[in-house]
């Protein structure tokens, strides 16, 4: 009875009724978690940090004090950086987004006996899914239909060949049918699937500071931590000295405005700039700071399946047995063009041996290549070509060929380089074929026609690109689910030298920490490598103190994604994998990650000129703060500093983003230089400044009759103008020892020679 209830099930599928019912039982699908970030969580991460919370609160205190335009000016910087922000991290959403939209696979399934075309996340737990060649399969469950199909599971393992899949086998999430069509049933759907689990351990957004990120963020906290310490001694100085309540929001005002949070600005200013410069030359830049962190990475890590190669392969050499090469190529051409599930070998044949091909031969039967065979065969009755033809692996053939068939040394020679190889057959008669469970069963006496060699298609910028890489220093890991040997043969097409170290997955399995350490550091290929392999990888490269960057495409490469300083993502990708990147390469090419590379030394070197402005005005500024307090009074007004940020910074600041030059820095410090830097200049400028308002005041003290409010008229309002004043052309003049002009075309000599323009 139960068998007649599954025959039945299989025939009609699912009612209409039975999936209402099932969605109720709460069988429907559920969704992974999304990978990137919705509007909600970009406007609160740029909006509602430490230093914006403060410096809103307090300009609130003065709206509710009446003093408008002060707190007008006061959050107007802030204000415009968070425009920025806003606007690229919306802007990368909304193409990821679209790029989602565009891939979004459609599902057929078996519902009140026809085929419906739905959307995955309507899909139940029992639904009767139909699969073709090219479909994409949504869902887990087992076949249940008659039939053999291939599928390719490279977005899920890595793997590149397809897998044969027979009545009671497993079908997964995230796959593609490559040849036949069957029916499977729905046990895993949503977040319950294999590619599910794998999606949900990227569901965390991943916030990867870069290293002029943490440099900056430290001075902040530093800064902020000095504020808050003359913050505290204002507010017992209102309380002793009985300051108005307006005066100490004011003055409170001026003391936050240490905390230099036009940096946040500038480097926003910086990196939409850059990402404005690549947004031409194929990538997306999802997060900010991708691109400055392309410019700290010392090991590249990559897939090999759809990320340095295409999917797709390539014929490299025919070797003909007793028939001229002409002959062969117009052969194999004809039996391509009649193959009709279409396959990358098929591909490959019938784009190189195309223009000898002869279309429209009647064909009597097909049995199409299957991984567990490993040969395809056509049997034409048409006198041009009358007999069996076979193509397919050598040992699969070699037992049906005519006795002492001499086929040379073409194949080893062809295997040793790596290089996929089969051999093409034929038999005079054209005898029917039998098949039995996904078998077959050849005539004796095949006769060799000639062999073959394919090799993947690498994407032609991957060479050049990561030679470039190369040449930086920086260390090139491959690191994929296929065999290691088809993985090394891909190396050496890819111009690494012939004695890279190898190390499969099995072996890192038995490896403990300390032992992986050593050997990830000498290996450059990892075959057999599955998804959590990879994250671990990732892991003991950063904690070996390297700084990563991971390209990937397929599910497999999520979690080694997120693990990486920098995650790049192929946009044919899965959406998971472009969920979770820092960067998504438009169109899967490689060459703007050489610009890449050349706009994150842009902004690091532009951004060091942007500190050095900015501490040497925060010192200079703090140095004032407590000498002026000290003798009596105060420096400036809420607005005078807004100002001076403005025009000694805020300007500045945004022409040297734009005019900062790309290559390497000198190798010392960051905060060694700045403070090699900024503490003669805040002195000086600290000592005459000093100087300027005195000689303002005292005069003024002497003249001016007592204020009835000093702290807006009289003699400190007219020292705090000459005061602010002097520092906006001190500041101004500064930019021209932070960047000193050079001539037209000249380029600093030092960055060219160790920079990336060497190249």
């Amino acid at each position: 009875m139960k068998s007649q209830q599954n025959q039945t099930l299989l025939m009609r599928g699912l009612s209409t009724h039975e999936v209402e019912e099932r969605r109720a039982q709460g069988l429907g699908c559920v969704p992974p978690p999304p990978t990137g970030r919705s509007y909600i969580r970009i406007i609160r991460e740029n909006v509602f940090n430490t230093v914006n919370t403060i410096l809103f609160s307090i300009a609130l205190a003065l709206v509710l004090l009446g003093q408008y335009l002060d707190a007008l000016i006061s959050v107007g910087v802030v204000s415009f950086n968070l425009v920025i922000s806003l606007f690229q991290e919306i802007r990368a959403k909304r193409t990821l987004d679209h790029i989602a939209l565009l891939t979004r696979p459609h599902a057929v399934v078996l519902r009140d006996g026809r085929e419906q075309q739905i959307h995955p996340e309507s899909v139940v737990v029992d639904d009767i899914m139909v699969v073709h060649p090219g479909d994409q399969i949504v869902v887990d469950g087992p076949i249940v239909g008659e039939g053999c199909v291939e599928v390719d599971e490279s977005l899920l393992t890595g793997e590149t060949d397809p897998i044969s899949k027979g009545k009671g086998d497993r079908l997964y999430a995230g796959t593609f049918c490559v040849t036949g069509r069957t029916l499977y049933r729905a046990d895993k759907i949503g977040i319950q699937s294999v590619a599910g689990n794998l999606t949900a351990g990227a569901r965390a957004y991943r916030d990867m500071a870069t290293p002029l990120q943490r440099e900056i963020a430290l001075i902040i906290r530093v800064l902020l931590l000095i504020a808050l310490f003359l913050e505290t001694l204002l507010i017992a100085a209102s309380v002793v000295s009985t300051i108005p309540l307006v005066e100490t929001v004011r003055m409170a005002m001026v003391i936050i405005g240490i905390v230099p949070n036009g940096l946040f600005l500038s480097i926003s200013v910086a990196y939409a700039l850059g990402a404005v410069r690549l947004a031409g030359k194929g990538a997306l830049v999802q997060k900010f700071n991708a691109i400055e962190s392309l410019s700290h990475v010392d090991i590249l890590c990559t897939d090999k399946t759809g990320t340095l190669t295409t999917n797709e392969l390539e014929l490299t050499a025919l070797h003909p047995y007793a028939i001229d090469e002409d002959m062969l190529r117009e052969l194999l051409g004809t039996y391509s063009m009649h193959v009709s599930s279409q396959n990358a070998t098929s591909n490959a044949i019938r784009v190189a041996c195309q223009e000898q091909a002869r279309p429209g031969l009647p064909v009597r039967q097909e049995i199409a290549f299957s991984s567990a065979r490993k040969w395809s065969a056509l049997v034409f009755g048409d006198t041009v070509m009358q007999g069996v033809y076979v193509l397919g692996a050598p040992e699969m053939l070699q037992p049906f060929l005519i006795p002492d068939a001499a086929l040379g040394t073409f194949m080893e020679t062809e295997r040793e380089k790596g290089l996929r190889v089969l051999l093409f057959a034929r038999y005079p008669e054209p005898v029917f074929l039998q098949t039995q469970d996904a078998g077959g069963t050849l005539p004796a006496g095949l006769i060799p026609l000639g062999a073959l060699s394919l090799r993947d298609t690498i994407r032609p910028e991957a060479r050049e690109t990561l030679a470039q890489f190369m040449a930086l220093g920086v260390q090139l890991k491959i690191i994929s689910g296929d065999h290691p040997q088809t993985v090394t043969a891909l190396a050496l097409q890819l111009g690494l030298h012939d004695k890279i170290k190898v190390m499969t997955g099995t072996e890192l399995e038995q490896l403990d920490d300390a032992q992986l350490a050593q050997r990830a550091e000498e290996t450059t290929i990892f075959g057999r490598i599955t998804p959590h392999q990879k994250e671990r990888l990732i892991k003991t490269f950063r904690q070996n103190n390297h700084y990563i960057a991971m390209i990937g495409d397929g599910v497999n490469d999520v979690l080694s994604l997120k693990q990486a300083n920098l995650g790049i993502a192929m946009q044919s990708g899965s959406q998971a994998t472009r969920g979770v990147a820092d960067l998504v390469l438009l169109n899967d090419t490689f060459a703007s990650l050489p610009s890449a590379v050349h706009e994150g030394q842009r902004i690091r070197n532009g951004m060091q000129d942007i500190l050095k402005l900015f501490l040497a005005r925060v010192s200079s500024v703090t140095l004032l703060l407590v000498a002026i307090t000290f003798i009596g009074g105060f420096p400036f007004q809420p607005r005078q500093t807004s100002l001076l940020t403005f025009f000694t910074v805020g300007i500045p600041t945004l022409a040297l983003a734009y005019w900062a030059r790309p290559g390497h820095t000198a190798g010392q410090s960051l905060i060694r230089s700045l403070v090699r830097f900024v503490m003669p200049v805040s002195l000086i400028t600290c000592l005459i400044a000093l100087g300027v308002y005195l000689a303002v005041l005292i005069p003024a003290t002497l003249t001016f009759p007592v204020p009835t409010n000093p702290y807006r008229e009289g003699a400190i309002p007219l020292a705090q103008t000459a005061l602010t004043v002097f520092l906006v052309l001190c500041g101004l003049l500064l930019v021209l020892f932070v960047e000193p002009p050079t001539a037209p075309g000249q380029v600093n000599q030092e960055r060219i020679t160790t920079g990336f323009l060497h190249y």
